[in-house]
């Protein structure tokens, strides 16, 4: 049995990304961090992408397909808002304010939505420039931007072999 087939890759895939959520809130909670609405965006993120990671190791056929397809494009959103919120951080001070300028955007209106019903894991507090916590030089946002890019590329792996595995 190889280590690398689309079943381990997903659960892998799964496990990772539930321990990332977790990480997010124990460390909100532990160093009384100040999550803005991309930081819960991106939680709720890795929080769909180890159910359908998790779905994908558990189903098979179409399903695992169907549920790992699922996680491409949830990466690839995930890599894309996590690069912006890089990039405010990145912006001078007086420039970059906040998450939106002008009225709110469907992910900030989204975010204010599940926080109005459960505050322990969707509450926003914070502001989107600032870098609260930085390890090894790299902000949080920074660290969602390769956990995105890993996703992405373990996905389209466990597809590809997926594919391959069928057509032989």
């Amino acid at each position: 049995m190889s280590t690398l087939e689309p079943r381990w890759l997903w659960l892998a895939l799964g496990v990772a990304s539930a321990g990332l959520a977790a990480a997010s809130l124990l460390l909100t909670a532990w160093l009384d961090l100040h999550p803005c609405h991309l930081c819960i965006f991106q939680r709720l993120l890795f929080m769909l992408l180890a159910v359908l990671g998790t779905l994908a190791f558990l189903a098979g056929g179409a399903t695992r397909l169907g549920a790992g397809g699922l996680t491409l494009p949830l990466s690839a959103l995930g890599m894309g808002v996590a690069a912006y919120q890089s990039w405010l951080q990145r912006q001078p001070v007086d420039l970059a304010q906040g998450c939106a300028v002008g009225e709110a955007g469907w992910i900030e209106q989204g975010v204010e939505w599940l926080g109005q019903r459960v505050p322990s894991l969707f509450m926003a507090t914070g502001f989107c420039a600032d870098e609260e916590l930085v390890i090894l030089g790299l902000s949080l946002a920074n660290w969602a931007l390769v956990a995105f890019a890993v996703f992405l590329v373990l996905a389209a792996l466990a597809i590809d072999r997926q594919i391959r595995h069928r057509s032989a």
